[in-house]
């Protein structure tokens, strides 16, 4: 039940808070109380509210404060230590390994390769062909402009990492 209502009163304190800073002024519009345009919008009057807002705020935010470390520390010291639960079957198994460790192969009756494999030759090795490079088509002549071709050298084609995307 304790807890319950601090669980209240912070939430109560959090949006006393919320409104409180809403309510105050911004930094700007105190330029213009110094010519005698602030003074006719206060409740409080003409620097009655800045303190009485400012000097609240400070007072709720070290009550919101307060309340959230007391409840970290509530909530720290009340912990209830682990209870080893009742498992069954699952408690016979055998744990997962450990980061790093591998796990240990189970005994298998299926046969497998042997693990002295003779290593391939490079001769016997077979090599994928060079891939081609793709036609060049010749360059559009403009009729109004000079048929004067540069050179075009032909750079090794490389295959794309990834294949193109549609677009």
């Amino acid at each position: 039940m304790w807890m319950l209502t601090l669980n209240v009163i912070y939430v109560l304190v959090a949006i006393a808070i919320i409104a409180m800073v809403l309510m105050q002024r911004g930094s700007g519009a105190a330029a213009g109380s110094g010519f005698g345009a602030g003074a006719s919008g206060t409740v409080f009057g003409a620097r009655g509210a800045s303190n009485f807002l400012s000097k609240s705020t400070k007072w709720l935010a070290i009550v919101f404060f307060g309340i959230s470390l007391y409840m970290a520390w509530q909530a720290s010291h009340s912990a209830r230590p682990v209870v080893q639960q009742n498992l069954g079957i699952m408690a016979e198994q055998p744990g997962a390994p450990a980061v790093g460790e591998l796990p240990k192969p189970a005994p298998s009756s299926v046969p497998s390769a042997p693990i002295n494999a003779p290593s391939a030759t490079p001769s016997s090795v077979p090599q994928l062909p060079a891939p081609s490079a793709p036609a060049q088509s010749a360059p559009l002549e403009v009729e109004s402009a000079p048929a004067q071709s540069a050179p075009v050298e032909s750079a090794p084609a490389q295959q794309p990492s990834a294949p193109p995307q549609g677009g």
